[in-house]
C-alpha cells in the first residue's frame, strides 16, 4: 500500500531580489538576458574580447584574429549600455547599476560588487580608486571601488540634459550630456565635484574621447565635434566632420578618430589637425554601429543586432571586415512547454531554451530564417513563427537541440503574430488582418480563408468557433471561424488607446490596450461583447490569464491583476524589468520576453501561497483504494489541472519516474508504480514534493 505523510518540503531555491528593481510579490529567479550589442572592449595581452549582448556579456578568445571562439558569458540584471575594463570590469549596467566582474580567468568571470544609481547608469570610466558614471538622468556620480566588493557612491554632479557617455582626464571628467552638450566636471575633489564649463553641441552628444586638449564628440546626426579643451571654463569648437548617419561612439587612435555611426557602420576620420578632420576610409556594417574599441591593427564594433564585427585598420584608407559573431536579437514572443521555453528572437529566428533549472536557463538548439521573429506558438513537435514580412515559419521542434525549418507561408502582410487550433494557424498579419492557414501538413501549409479587419491585427485569440483579435485602433474584433474557408464578422468593442495583445478565458475576453492597461469584455454574448472592467496601467503589450490573474507585459514591468471580481480588477503584484516586456507566459515560473534583455523568470508569492491551499487540498482529496499495489491514484481538482509533470525522486535526489500529463488531464490520475522497489520515495507536483511510502 502507499501511505502520504502530510511533511511538505518546499522548493524555494530563495534569489534576492535587487533594491534596483521595484517590486511587489514577485521574487527575481533567473535569466537568459542575452540581445543586441551596444558595448565593447578587448584585453590586448590576453588576446580576448568582451562583446555586450542585450543584458550579458560575451567573452571570446581572439588568439586567432578571422575566428573569435565564445569561451564564457556573464548574465547581468540590467542591460550592458557599456563597459571599461582595466584590471577587472566594469559594467554600465541600465538598471542593474554598475556591476564589477573579475575576470582574471577569462573562462570562468565572477561578479564582486555591484552599486545602484539613481537613475540608470549608461557609461563609466575607472581612475584609481573610482569609477565615473554617466548616469542617465543628468548626473555623474562618483563611486568608491577601492573594495570592490562593497562600492559605494561618494559624490555627484547633476547638469542640463542626460548623461551618456564620460571620459576622465586629469582633474576633470568630460560628460556627453544629450540635448546638453558637453559638460567639464572639476573632479579634484571626488566628494564634492562641481561642473567648470560646458560647450553646447549642435545635436546630441552621445560619447565623449579626449586626448591631449581636445574633447572628440560623437554627436548624433551632426556626426564628430571637435572642442579645445586647454581652458576647461571657456571650451570652444575648432573643427566637425558631418559623417554620413548618426554618430554613436568615437575612439581616438594615432591620428584617427573611429566613429560608430549606426547605419553607415564604421567611420574613419584622420584628425592630425583638429581643425581640418577628413574621412579616409570606412566599413560598413550590417547593424547599427553602437560601439567601437581599437587596439593596434584592428576595430572592434558591437553593432547592435549584427553582434560583433571585427574590421582591419591596418590600412586605414581601405578597411575591411575579417570575422563576426552573430549575437542574440530582441525576445519578442515566448511559448513555454515542459522544460523548454520558445523565443520568438526577432532578427535572430526562434531560440529553445532549456529551463529545467529556473535558475539557470540555456540556449539549446536555434534556427534562423528571413523576417523578424515576432510572435511562437508551439503545437506537437512544432513550432509556429510569426516572421514579420517573411509570414509564418514552421520549425521541427523534435529535436529541440537541433531545430529545423520544413516549411513556410508567404502571408500578404506584417506578421505579428499566431495561434494554432485543430489544424490551422491563425495570423494577426496586421493591414491584412487575420489569415487562417491549413497546416494539417505542416511541410504544405496554404491558405483556406482570411478577413480584413478595420485596422491592424495584433494579435488573436481561437476559443471554441471564435477568433477574438486585438485590432490596433479599433479594440477588439470577434469573428466566427466555425467554417475556416469562410470567417464571418460578428462584433466589435471599441476600446480606448491600442490593442496590442488578447487572451480568452471562460465569459471574458482580457485586452492588452497599450496606454489604457488591461480592459476586461465579457463576450458570454459574443454579438454584443460588452466592456465590464478596466485597470490602467502603463503601456500594456501583452496579456496570459491563469486562474485568478492577469499576468500583464506593461512597459517595463511585470504586473498581476487579481481578476478574481471582473468588474473591479486589482494589481496584487509587479516586478520592474530591465527592458520593455513584450510577452508574459505563466507555468510553473512566470517567463516574460524583454525584448534587449531576453528572458526574465520570476516567481510570485502569492500563487505560492495559494498552491500551497491548493496542494493541501490535493492531499485531503486523494483516493487510495486498499490495499493499493501498483498504483498511486489522485484525484485533482480542476483548479490543479495545468500541472504537466509528476515525478518520484528517491531519498538520495534521483529522479525515479516521471509522468507527463496530457494537456487536458482527467480528474481522477493513475499513476503506475509497478517494478519500483519498496521504500521512501518523494512525489513532486510542480514546485511541491510529498513524502510518500511503498509498502509492497
Amino acid at each position: 500500500m502507499i501511505l502520504f505523510i502530510l511533511s511538505i518540503l518546499s522548493f524555494q531555491n530563495i534569489a534576492q531580489t535587487y533594491s534596483g528593481f521595484d517590486s511587489l510579490n514577485v521574487r527575481f529567479v533567473g535569466n537568459w538576458p542575452f540581445g543586441p550589442s551596444f558595448a565593447v572592449g578587448y584585453d590586448s595581452s590576453r588576446r580576448f574580447i568582451i562583446l555586450g549582448s542585450g543584458g550579458g556579456i560575451d567573452i571570446f578568445d581572439f588568439s586567432n584574429p578571422t575566428n573569435p571562439v565564445k569561451i564564457s558569458e556573464i548574465r547581468t540584471r540590467g542591460i550592458v549600455r557599456s563597459l571599461f575594463y582595466k584590471n577587472r570590469l566594469y559594467i554600465a549596467d541600465d538598471r542593474g547599476g554598475l556591476e564589477i566582474w573579475e575576470i582574471t580567468n577569462p573562462g570562468n568571470p565572477t561578479r564582486l560588487g555591484r552599486c545602484f544609481t539613481p537613475s540608470y547608469p549608461y557609461d563609466v570610466y575607472v581612475a584609481g580608486n573610482y569609477a565615473y558614471v554617466a548616469d542617465l538622468g543628468g548626473d555623474l556620480r562618483i563611486i568608491n571601488i577601492s573594495v570592490p566588493n562593497n562600492p559605494f557612491e561618494v559624490g555627484s554632479c547633476s547638469f542640463p540634459g542626460y548623461a551618456y557617455g564620460v571620459y576622465v582626464s586629469g582633474n576633470y571628467a568630460f560628460v556627453a550630456a544629450g540635448t546638453s552638450g558637453l559638460r567639464i566636471i572639476d573632479i579634484s575633489d571626488p566628494v564634492h565635484p562641481n561642473e567648470v564649463g560646458y560647450y553646447d553641441t549642435p545635436d546630441w552628444a552621445e560619447d565623449v574621447y579626449v586626448k591631449d586638449s581636445f574633447a572628440y564628440i560623437a554627436d548624433g546626426s551632426s556626426g564628430l565635434r571637435i572642442i579645445k579643451i586647454s581652458n576647461p571654463q571657456n571650451p570652444y569648437e575648432v573643427g566637425y566632420w558631418d559623417t554620413p548617419n548618426y554618430a554613436m561612439a568615437v575612439y581616438l587612435s594615432g591620428n584617427y578618430a573611429y566613429i560608430a555611426d549606426q547605419d553607415s557602420g564604421l567611420r574613419i576620420i584622420y584628425v592630425s589637425d583638429p581643425a581640418h578632420p577628413v574621412e579616409v576610409g570606412f566599413c560598413d556594417t550590417p547593424g547599427y554601429a553602437s560601439d567601437v574599441y581599437v587596439s593596434g591593427n584592428y576595430a572592434f564594433v558591437a553593432d547592435k543586432h549584427g553582434g560583433l564585427r571585427v574590421i582591419d585598420i591596418s590600412n586605414p584608407s581601405n578597411p575591411y571586415e575579417i570575422s563576426a559573431y552573430k549575437t542574440q536579437s530582441d525576445a519578442f514572443g515566448i511559448f513555454v512547454s515542459g522544460n523548454y521555453a520558445y523565443i520568438a528572437d526577432g532578427f535572430a529566428g526562434l531560440r529553445i531554451l532549456d529551463i529545467s533549472n529556473p535558475n539557470n536557463p540555456f540556449e539549446l538548439g536555434a534556427c534562423s530564417f528571413p523576417g523578424y521573429a515576432y510572435g511562437v506558438y508551439v503545437s506537437g513537435n512544432y513550432a509556429y513563427v510569426a516572421a514579420g514580412t517573411s509570414g509564418l515559419r514552421i520549425i521541427d521542434i523534435s529535436d529541440p537541440a537541433h531545430p529545423v525549418e520544413i516549411a513556410y507561408y508567404d502571408t500578404q502582410g506584417w506578421s505579428r503574430n499566431v495561434y494554432v487550433s485543430n489544424n490551422y494557424a491563425f495570423i494577426a498579419d496586421e493591414d491584412m488582418g487575420v489569415r487562417i492557414i491549413n497546416v494539417s501538413n505542416p511541410l504544405n501549409p496554404y491558405e483556406v480563408g482570411f478577413y480584413i479587419t478595420p485596422s491592424y491585427a495584433y494579435d488573436c485569440y481561437v476559443s471554441g468557433i471564435y477568433v477574438y483579435v486585438a485590432d490596433y485602433y479599433t479594440g477588439l474584433v470577434i469573428l466566427n471561424v466555425s467554417d475556416p474557408s469562410n470567417p464571418i464578422f460578428v462584433a466589435t468593442c471599441n476600446l480606448p488607446s491600442y490593442a496590442y495583445g488578447v487572451y480568452v478565458s471562460g465569459n471574458y475576453a482580457f485586452m492588452a490596450q497599450y496606454f489604457a492597461g488591461l480592459w476586461i469584455i465579457d463576450v458570454s454574448e459574443p454579438s454584443n461583447p460588452r466592456v465590464v472592467g478596466s485597470y490602467n496601467t502603463d503601456a500594456a503589450r501583452d496579456v496570459y490569464v491563469s486562474g485568478n490573474y492577469a499576468y500583464l507585459a506593461d512597459g517595463s514591468t511585470l504586473r498581476m491583476i487579481d481578476i478574481s471580481e471582473p468588474t473591479s480588477p486589482s494589481e496584487r503584484a509587479h516586478y520592474t524589468t530591465p527592458s520593455n516586456a513584450t510577452c508574459v507566459f505563466p507555468h510553473s515560473y512566470i517567463y516574460v520576453a524583454c525584448a534587449e534583455a531576453g528572458v526574465q523568470i520570476y516567481e510570485s508569492s502569492i500563487v505560492q501561497t495559494e498552491e500551497n491551499h491548493l496542494f493541501f487540498n490535493i492531499i485531503s482529496s486523494l483516493s487510495m483504494p486498499n490495499p493499493i499495489r501498483d498504483n498511486i491514484d489522485l484525484f485533482l481538482p480542476e483548479q490543479a489541472r495545468h500541472i504537466e509533470i509528476i515525478e518520484l525522486y528517491s531519498l538520495l535526489g534521483e529522479k525515479i519516474k516521471s509522468w507527463k500529463l496530457p494537456s487536458a488531464i482527467m480528474q481522477n490520475l493513475s499513476l503506475p508504480v509497478k517494478g519500483i522497489a519498496p521504500g521512501i520515495y518523494f512525489l513532486k507536483l510542480k514546485n511541491k514534493v510529498f513524502k510518500v511510502i511503498i509498502l509492497k
